[in-house]
């Protein structure tokens, strides 16, 4: 049976005092839920945010990490270094390190390779363009981006993967993506690893939806039969409405 999830990725939002007051907040308002929930915070506040959640259910994710155990690359992170954190969960391929930091699908394949060889969970994010859905070439991309970052890996990496679809053209567009739409690219997406793999793998894959979660159509998403869960960005920003959004899982 699949994992349902709810992750708030945070993005570059909370100093450490907001970080702090933020989970103090999400902790006492977190419904009872049989749901992975997981929230993303900045990397200067991963250590404060695993201590504030220490007993709590909620799970703590980097929103990044380089490919390279060490080195001569400033200002990154390794993987040693989040699980030293004892951070065990990573976000890779989000559209804005796609679009704002060049990170292409080969680069993405060496750091989901690295991730998995250190035995942190990856949430892979991918999805197409405006452009590219107007062009009806979105499951062409959606099939590449999966193929060239994913499918050279072993059948038994997959139980370390979480699979994030991200439609960019309905974030922040003015475009809107229906249920209808994400039950048809998560069924495509399943239907891509069975045949790239097994239907099994295809099966057991939880694959969350980031197109603009809210409260507000939380639900009706979610109760989509390919949908397992959501990839939160503003809306995780505010406790009550990402309680609102996990009690819809």
């Amino acid at each position: 049976m699949r994992t349902k999830i709810v992750a708030g990725n945070w993005k570059m939002n909370k100093n450490l005092q907001e970080t702090e007051e933020l989970l103090a907040e999400l902790s006492a308002k977190l419904p009872d839920t049989n749901a992975d929930v997981i929230v993303a915070p900045t990397f200067v506040n991963l250590q404060a945010a695993k201590q504030a959640l220490q007993d709590s259910k909620i799970q703590v994710a980097a929103q990044n990490m380089h490919f390279a155990e060490s080195g001569a690359y400033t200002g990154e992170i390794s993987a040693d270094m989040l699980l030293s954190l004892d951070v065990d969960v990573v976000i890779l391929g989000h559209s804005e390190r796609r679009a704002y930091f060049g990170e292409d699908d080969e680069l993405l394949a060496k750091k989901v390779k690295t991730a998995i060889e250190k035995g942190l969970k990856v949430i892979f994010c991918f999805g197409e363009e405006l452009e590219d859905r107007k062009s009806d070439n979105h499951f062409a991309v959606v099939e590449s981006q999966l193929k060239n970052a994913l499918f050279d890996l072993d059948a038994s990496a997959w139980s370390k993967i979480v699979l994030a679809y991200e439609p960019v053209w309905a974030i922040g567009t003015g475009e809107t993506a229906s249920p209808e739409q994400a039950q048809e690219m998560h069924a495509f997406i399943r239907k891509t690893i069975a045949d790239g793999f097994n239907s099994s793998i295809a099966e057991d894959v939880s694959i969350l939806y980031g197109g603009s979660v809210k409260p507000a159509n939380a639900a009706e998403i979610f109760s989509k039969p390919d949908v397992d869960g959501g990839l939160i960005g503003g809306a995780s920003l505010k406790a009550e409405d990402f309680s609102d959004i996990i009690k819809a899982i």
